[in-house]
Protein backbone atom coordinates (compact mmCIF):
# COMPACT_ATOMS: atom_id res chain seq x y z
CA UNK A 1 0.00 0.00 0.00
CA UNK A 2 1.38 3.45 -0.74
CA UNK A 3 1.53 6.62 1.81
CA UNK A 4 -1.16 8.51 -0.16
CA UNK A 5 -3.92 5.49 0.31
CA UNK A 6 -2.79 4.99 3.71
CA UNK A 7 -3.52 8.33 4.26
CA UNK A 8 -6.89 8.04 2.17
CA UNK A 9 -8.16 5.32 4.38
CA UNK A 10 -7.18 7.05 7.33
CA UNK A 11 -9.76 9.98 6.40
CA UNK A 12 -12.78 7.35 5.23
CA UNK A 13 -12.40 5.61 8.87
CA UNK A 14 -11.67 9.07 10.69
CA UNK A 15 -13.16 11.43 8.86
CA UNK A 16 -13.05 14.75 11.29
CA UNK A 17 -9.50 13.98 12.19
CA UNK A 18 -6.42 16.07 11.76
CA UNK A 19 -3.94 15.73 8.91
CA UNK A 20 -2.43 12.33 9.88
CA UNK A 21 1.49 11.81 10.03
CA UNK A 22 3.27 8.89 8.56
CA UNK A 23 5.39 6.51 10.55
CA UNK A 24 6.48 2.79 10.14
CA UNK A 25 8.72 0.41 12.27
CA UNK A 26 10.52 -2.84 11.03
CA UNK A 27 9.73 -6.57 11.75
CA UNK A 28 13.36 -8.36 12.41
CA UNK A 29 15.22 -11.53 11.93
CA UNK A 30 17.29 -12.72 13.97
CA UNK A 31 20.67 -14.74 12.72
CA UNK A 32 21.79 -16.35 15.99
CA UNK A 33 21.78 -15.56 19.76
CA UNK A 34 18.06 -17.18 20.10
CA UNK A 35 16.81 -17.06 23.92
CA UNK A 36 19.77 -15.52 25.06
CA UNK A 37 18.06 -11.75 25.27
CA UNK A 38 16.30 -12.20 28.75
CA UNK A 39 19.31 -14.33 30.17
CA UNK A 40 21.79 -11.52 29.88
CA UNK A 41 23.35 -12.56 26.65
CA UNK A 42 23.78 -11.13 23.18
CA UNK A 43 21.58 -11.37 20.19
CA UNK A 44 22.45 -10.72 16.19
CA UNK A 45 19.19 -9.29 14.73
CA UNK A 46 18.58 -7.56 11.75
CA UNK A 47 16.24 -5.13 11.40
CA UNK A 48 13.78 -6.50 8.11
CA UNK A 49 12.30 -4.36 4.82
CA UNK A 50 9.25 -5.66 6.28
CA UNK A 51 7.51 -3.09 8.06
CA UNK A 52 4.20 -2.00 10.04
CA UNK A 53 2.69 1.72 8.90
CA UNK A 54 0.53 3.39 10.65
CA UNK A 55 -1.01 6.85 10.21
CA UNK A 56 -1.50 8.97 12.93
CA UNK A 57 -3.26 12.19 14.60
CA UNK A 58 -3.90 13.95 17.66
CA UNK A 59 -7.10 14.39 19.60
CA UNK A 60 -8.21 16.89 21.24
CA UNK A 61 -9.74 14.96 24.21
CA UNK A 62 -9.05 11.57 26.08
CA UNK A 63 -9.88 9.28 23.00
CA UNK A 64 -7.85 6.68 21.25
CA UNK A 65 -9.58 5.06 18.59
CA UNK A 66 -7.28 2.61 16.62
CA UNK A 67 -8.19 0.49 13.16
CA UNK A 68 -6.28 -1.96 11.99
CA UNK A 69 -6.04 -2.80 7.60
CA UNK A 70 -4.77 -6.69 8.28
CA UNK A 71 -7.13 -7.33 11.48
CA UNK A 72 -10.53 -5.70 10.27
CA UNK A 73 -12.27 -8.56 12.00
CA UNK A 74 -11.68 -6.75 15.40
CA UNK A 75 -12.88 -3.30 13.71
CA UNK A 76 -13.00 -0.02 15.23
CA UNK A 77 -11.18 -0.20 19.04
CA UNK A 78 -11.38 2.87 21.63
CA UNK A 79 -10.53 3.47 24.67
CA UNK A 80 -10.07 5.96 27.35
CA UNK A 81 -6.27 7.53 27.74
CA UNK A 82 -6.80 7.89 31.35
CA UNK A 83 -8.34 4.16 31.89
CA UNK A 84 -6.09 1.61 30.07
CA UNK A 85 -6.29 -1.87 30.52
CA UNK A 86 -5.49 -4.94 28.55
CA UNK A 87 -8.22 -6.32 27.22
CA UNK A 88 -8.39 -9.47 25.05
CA UNK A 89 -11.79 -8.21 23.05
CA UNK A 90 -9.31 -5.53 21.75
CA UNK A 91 -7.18 -8.56 20.09
CA UNK A 92 -3.89 -6.70 18.36
CA UNK A 93 -5.03 -3.30 19.36
CA UNK A 94 -3.48 -4.72 23.26
CA UNK A 95 0.04 -3.74 21.66
CA UNK A 96 -0.28 -0.06 21.11
CA UNK A 97 -2.65 0.60 24.01
CA UNK A 98 0.12 -0.92 26.06
CA UNK A 99 2.54 1.61 24.99
CA UNK A 100 0.41 4.22 25.90
CA UNK A 101 0.31 2.77 29.15
CA UNK A 102 3.76 2.16 29.60
CA UNK A 103 4.60 5.57 28.68
CA UNK A 104 2.03 6.92 30.90
CA UNK A 105 4.11 4.82 33.82
CA UNK A 106 7.02 7.04 33.43
CA UNK A 107 5.41 9.59 34.18
CA UNK A 108 4.83 11.24 30.78
CA UNK A 109 1.66 13.27 29.75
CA UNK A 110 -1.01 13.19 27.12
CA UNK A 111 -2.61 16.46 26.25
CA UNK A 112 -4.98 14.46 24.55
CA UNK A 113 -5.87 10.56 22.69
CA UNK A 114 -4.98 10.19 19.31
CA UNK A 115 -6.45 8.53 16.24
CA UNK A 116 -4.21 5.68 14.22
CA UNK A 117 -4.89 3.48 11.59
CA UNK A 118 -2.21 0.31 11.45
CA UNK A 119 -1.45 -0.89 8.04
CA UNK A 120 1.59 -3.73 8.05
CA UNK A 121 3.51 -5.75 5.08
CA UNK A 122 5.01 -8.01 8.02
CA UNK A 123 4.13 -11.98 7.80
CA UNK A 124 1.95 -12.56 10.83
CA UNK A 125 2.49 -14.94 13.17
CA UNK A 126 6.05 -15.96 11.27
CA UNK A 127 7.78 -14.89 14.04
CA UNK A 128 9.66 -12.19 12.53
CA UNK A 129 7.93 -10.26 15.34
CA UNK A 130 5.09 -8.37 14.16
CA UNK A 131 3.90 -7.75 17.56
CA UNK A 132 7.32 -5.51 18.22
CA UNK A 133 7.30 -3.85 14.76
CA UNK A 134 3.46 -2.38 15.63
CA UNK A 135 4.81 -1.70 19.43
CA UNK A 136 7.62 0.63 17.69
CA UNK A 137 5.48 2.18 15.19
CA UNK A 138 3.09 3.25 17.79
CA UNK A 139 5.85 4.50 19.85
CA UNK A 140 7.84 6.31 17.37
CA UNK A 141 4.40 8.33 16.48
CA UNK A 142 3.39 8.80 20.00
CA UNK A 143 7.06 10.52 20.69
CA UNK A 144 6.86 12.75 17.90
CA UNK A 145 2.82 13.78 17.76
CA UNK A 146 3.49 14.23 21.66
CA UNK A 147 6.95 15.96 21.10
CA UNK A 148 8.35 13.66 24.08
CA UNK A 149 11.70 13.22 22.70
CA UNK A 150 12.68 10.22 23.82
CA UNK A 151 15.86 8.32 22.41
CA UNK A 152 15.07 5.13 20.14
CA UNK A 153 16.16 2.99 23.18
CA UNK A 154 14.07 4.28 25.40
CA UNK A 155 11.28 3.69 22.95
CA UNK A 156 12.46 0.23 22.39
CA UNK A 157 12.46 -0.35 26.31
CA UNK A 158 8.65 1.30 26.22
CA UNK A 159 7.46 -1.34 23.87
CA UNK A 160 9.06 -4.30 25.84
CA UNK A 161 7.27 -2.88 29.08
CA UNK A 162 4.45 -2.98 26.55
CA UNK A 163 4.40 -6.42 25.72
CA UNK A 164 5.72 -7.33 29.11
CA UNK A 165 3.40 -6.06 31.33
CA UNK A 166 0.40 -4.77 29.42
CA UNK A 167 0.04 -7.98 26.86
CA UNK A 168 1.67 -10.22 29.32
CA UNK A 169 4.38 -11.94 27.39
CA UNK A 170 7.44 -12.00 29.29
CA UNK A 171 10.04 -11.05 26.12
CA UNK A 172 13.50 -9.88 26.16
CA UNK A 173 14.54 -6.92 24.65
CA UNK A 174 15.96 -8.19 21.56
CA UNK A 175 12.57 -7.62 19.10
CA UNK A 176 11.54 -3.64 19.99
CA UNK A 177 15.83 -2.74 20.23
CA UNK A 178 16.40 -4.06 16.55
CA UNK A 179 12.26 -2.60 15.54
CA UNK A 180 14.11 0.89 17.09
CA UNK A 181 17.49 1.00 16.18
CA UNK A 182 17.48 -1.18 12.61
CA UNK A 183 20.10 -0.08 10.07
CA UNK A 184 19.93 -0.86 6.45
CA UNK A 185 22.58 -3.39 5.60
CA UNK A 186 23.43 -3.99 9.19
CA UNK A 187 23.48 -6.23 11.55
CA UNK A 188 23.50 -5.31 15.55
CA UNK A 189 25.57 -7.38 18.09
CA UNK A 190 23.40 -6.12 21.46
CA UNK A 191 24.38 -6.77 25.01
CA UNK A 192 20.99 -7.40 26.54
CA UNK A 193 22.73 -7.14 29.60
CA UNK A 194 24.17 -3.52 29.34
CA UNK A 195 22.36 -2.73 25.90
CA UNK A 196 25.48 -2.13 24.24
CA UNK A 197 25.37 -2.48 21.51
CA UNK A 198 27.69 -2.27 17.99
CA UNK A 199 26.20 -2.58 13.93
CA UNK A 200 27.60 -4.93 12.01
CA UNK A 201 27.77 -4.69 8.31
CA UNK A 202 26.24 -7.41 6.19
CA UNK A 203 28.56 -8.41 3.45
CA UNK A 204 27.36 -11.78 2.15
CA UNK A 205 29.30 -11.90 -1.11
CA UNK A 206 26.62 -13.31 -2.70
CA UNK A 207 24.72 -15.27 -0.25
CA UNK A 208 21.25 -14.50 -0.05
CA UNK A 209 19.77 -13.84 3.72
CA UNK A 210 16.17 -16.52 3.45
CA UNK A 211 13.54 -16.42 5.88
CA UNK A 212 11.31 -19.88 5.52
CA UNK A 213 8.08 -19.95 6.80
CA UNK A 214 6.91 -22.92 8.06
CA UNK A 215 3.27 -21.59 8.08
CA UNK A 216 2.47 -23.44 11.24
CA UNK A 217 0.65 -21.34 13.56
CA UNK A 218 2.49 -20.00 17.04
CA UNK A 219 0.98 -17.77 19.98
CA UNK A 220 3.92 -17.53 22.06
CA UNK A 221 1.74 -16.23 24.93
CA UNK A 222 0.28 -19.61 24.97
CA UNK A 223 3.14 -21.51 24.21
CA UNK A 224 6.15 -22.75 26.77
CA UNK A 225 8.05 -19.42 26.56
CA UNK A 226 7.41 -17.82 29.63
CA UNK A 227 8.08 -21.59 31.17
CA UNK A 228 11.37 -21.88 29.75
CA UNK A 229 12.45 -17.75 31.27
CA UNK A 230 11.33 -19.06 34.36
CA UNK A 231 13.47 -22.60 34.49
CA UNK A 232 16.65 -20.35 32.90
CA UNK A 233 15.84 -17.61 35.97
CA UNK A 234 15.75 -20.58 38.08
CA UNK A 235 19.01 -22.31 37.20
CA UNK A 236 20.69 -19.02 37.36
CA UNK A 237 19.43 -18.80 41.60
CA UNK A 238 21.13 -21.61 42.16
CA UNK A 239 24.30 -20.82 39.88
CA UNK A 240 24.30 -17.64 42.70
CA UNK A 241 24.19 -19.90 45.64
CA UNK A 242 28.16 -19.91 44.89
CA UNK A 243 29.18 -17.40 41.94
CA UNK A 244 28.62 -13.93 41.92
CA UNK A 245 26.99 -13.16 38.64
CA UNK A 246 23.68 -11.25 37.80
CA UNK A 247 22.70 -13.45 34.26
CA UNK A 248 24.01 -16.69 32.72
CA UNK A 249 25.41 -14.64 29.59
CA UNK A 250 28.12 -13.49 31.86
CA UNK A 251 29.48 -17.09 32.05
CA UNK A 252 31.83 -18.73 29.82
CA UNK A 253 31.25 -21.96 28.84
CA UNK A 254 34.46 -23.73 31.06
CA UNK A 255 32.46 -21.51 34.32
CA UNK A 256 29.41 -23.06 33.42
CA UNK A 257 30.89 -26.82 32.99
CA UNK A 258 32.80 -26.29 36.13
CA UNK A 259 29.58 -25.11 38.50
CA UNK A 260 26.84 -26.95 36.42
CA UNK A 261 26.05 -29.48 39.07
CA UNK A 262 24.87 -26.48 41.35
CA UNK A 263 21.78 -27.02 39.31
CA UNK A 264 19.94 -29.91 40.85
CA UNK A 265 17.19 -30.23 37.61
CA UNK A 266 18.35 -31.76 34.83
CA UNK A 267 15.76 -30.28 32.72
CA UNK A 268 17.04 -26.87 34.05
CA UNK A 269 20.63 -27.74 34.12
CA UNK A 270 20.06 -28.06 29.51
CA UNK A 271 18.05 -24.51 29.21
CA UNK A 272 21.10 -22.77 31.41
CA UNK A 273 23.51 -24.86 29.21
CA UNK A 274 21.69 -23.41 25.99
CA UNK A 275 22.01 -19.81 27.02
CA UNK A 276 25.45 -19.71 28.28
CA UNK A 277 26.71 -21.73 24.83
CA UNK A 278 24.30 -20.14 22.55
CA UNK A 279 25.55 -16.85 23.89
CA UNK A 280 29.68 -17.40 23.24
CA UNK A 281 28.37 -18.77 19.83
CA UNK A 282 26.67 -15.94 18.37
CA UNK A 283 30.07 -13.24 19.53
CA UNK A 284 32.19 -15.82 17.69
CA UNK A 285 29.40 -15.59 15.01
CA UNK A 286 29.55 -11.63 14.56
CA UNK A 287 33.79 -12.04 14.52
CA UNK A 288 33.78 -14.21 11.65
CA UNK A 289 31.14 -12.32 9.86
CA UNK A 290 33.57 -9.35 10.25
CA UNK A 291 36.25 -11.99 9.10
CA UNK A 292 34.36 -12.61 5.88
CA UNK A 293 34.33 -15.97 7.18
CA UNK A 294 30.84 -17.22 6.21
CA UNK A 295 31.22 -20.93 6.46
CA UNK A 296 31.99 -20.80 9.76
CA UNK A 297 28.76 -18.11 10.53
CA UNK A 298 26.71 -20.88 9.07
CA UNK A 299 28.30 -24.09 10.77
CA UNK A 300 27.80 -21.76 14.13
CA UNK A 301 23.99 -21.13 12.73
CA UNK A 302 23.23 -24.84 11.95
CA UNK A 303 25.09 -25.65 16.09
CA UNK A 304 22.01 -22.93 17.28
CA UNK A 305 19.67 -25.05 15.78
CA UNK A 306 20.48 -28.46 17.69
CA UNK A 307 20.90 -26.38 20.72
CA UNK A 308 17.28 -24.49 20.71
CA UNK A 309 16.27 -28.42 19.81
CA UNK A 310 18.23 -30.43 22.01
CA UNK A 311 18.90 -28.33 25.01
CA UNK A 312 16.16 -25.87 25.14
CA UNK A 313 13.59 -27.87 23.89
CA UNK A 314 11.73 -25.07 21.47
CA UNK A 315 12.25 -26.03 18.06
CA UNK A 316 8.99 -29.00 17.42
CA UNK A 317 8.65 -31.21 14.19
CA UNK A 318 7.63 -28.36 11.69
CA UNK A 319 10.61 -26.18 12.69
CA UNK A 320 13.16 -29.72 12.69
CA UNK A 321 11.48 -30.94 9.40
CA UNK A 322 12.54 -27.46 7.68
CA UNK A 323 15.93 -26.94 9.13
CA UNK A 324 16.68 -30.68 8.12
CA UNK A 325 15.36 -29.91 4.93
CA UNK A 326 17.61 -26.79 4.51
CA UNK A 327 20.72 -28.53 5.69
CA UNK A 328 20.81 -31.03 2.79
CA UNK A 329 20.87 -28.48 0.39
CA UNK A 330 23.42 -27.72 -1.99
CA UNK A 331 25.06 -23.94 -1.71
CA UNK A 332 23.36 -24.03 1.91
CA UNK A 333 26.03 -22.50 4.73
CA UNK A 334 23.91 -22.98 7.44
CA UNK A 335 19.99 -22.78 8.92
CA UNK A 336 18.36 -22.26 11.93
CA UNK A 337 15.00 -22.02 13.49
CA UNK A 338 14.89 -17.67 14.08
CA UNK A 339 12.32 -16.17 16.95
CA UNK A 340 10.92 -17.69 20.42
CA UNK A 341 10.28 -21.34 18.22
CA UNK A 342 7.13 -23.38 18.35
CA UNK A 343 6.59 -22.69 14.90
CA UNK A 344 7.69 -19.44 12.95
CA UNK A 345 10.46 -19.49 10.31
CA UNK A 346 13.59 -20.70 9.77
CA UNK A 347 16.77 -18.56 8.85
CA UNK A 348 19.00 -20.01 6.28
CA UNK A 349 22.06 -18.47 4.49
CA UNK A 350 22.19 -19.82 1.02
CA UNK A 351 24.54 -19.40 -2.39
CA UNK A 352 22.68 -16.87 -4.91
CA UNK A 353 22.99 -19.51 -7.31
CA UNK A 354 21.37 -21.83 -5.14
CA UNK A 355 18.24 -20.07 -4.00
CA UNK A 356 15.78 -21.26 -6.58
CA UNK A 357 16.56 -24.98 -6.20
CA UNK A 358 17.11 -24.72 -2.29
CA UNK A 359 13.03 -23.03 -2.36
CA UNK A 360 11.37 -25.70 -5.10
CA UNK A 361 13.43 -28.79 -2.40
CA UNK A 362 12.94 -27.60 0.63
CA UNK A 363 8.97 -27.17 -0.06
CA UNK A 364 8.88 -30.24 -1.89
CA UNK A 365 10.53 -31.67 1.48
CA UNK A 366 8.73 -29.79 4.16
CA UNK A 367 5.77 -30.42 3.04
CA UNK A 368 6.09 -34.15 2.34
CA UNK A 369 6.89 -34.02 6.22
CA UNK A 370 4.47 -32.02 7.73
CA UNK A 371 1.65 -31.46 5.28
CA UNK A 372 1.59 -27.50 5.80
CA UNK A 373 3.13 -25.55 2.46
CA UNK A 374 5.65 -23.55 3.51
CA UNK A 375 6.85 -19.83 2.30
CA UNK A 376 9.86 -17.80 1.49
CA UNK A 377 10.96 -14.54 1.82
CA UNK A 378 14.52 -12.87 0.40
CA UNK A 379 16.02 -10.55 3.62
CA UNK A 380 16.68 -7.04 3.79
CA UNK A 381 18.45 -5.57 6.59
CA UNK A 382 16.42 -2.03 6.80
CA UNK A 383 16.24 0.99 8.60
CA UNK A 384 14.80 1.55 12.33
CA UNK A 385 11.42 3.10 13.41
CA UNK A 386 10.88 6.43 12.13
CA UNK A 387 8.46 8.79 10.51
CA UNK A 388 7.97 9.16 6.75
CA UNK A 389 7.84 12.05 5.03
CA UNK A 390 5.94 12.57 1.63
Amino acid sequence: MKHPELKQKFNEIFPAAQAPRLFCAPARVNLIGEHTDYNGGHVFPCALTFNTYVAAAKRTDGKIRLYSLNFEKTGLVEADINHLAHDPKQDWANYPLGVFWAMQRRGLSFDGGADMLFWGDVPLGAGLSSSASIELAAAVALNTLFGFGLPQTELAKIGQEAENKFVGMNCGIMDQFASAMGKKDHAILLDCNTLHYEYAPLDLQGVSILICNTNKPHNLIESKYNERRAQSEHALKQLQSKLNINALGELTEEAFEQNKELITDPVERKRAKHAVYENRRTLLAAQKLAQGDLEAFGKLMNASHISLRDDYEVTGKELDAMAEAAWQQEGVLGARMTGGGFGGCVVALVKNEHVENFKQNVARLYQAATGYRPDFYAASAGDGARELKD
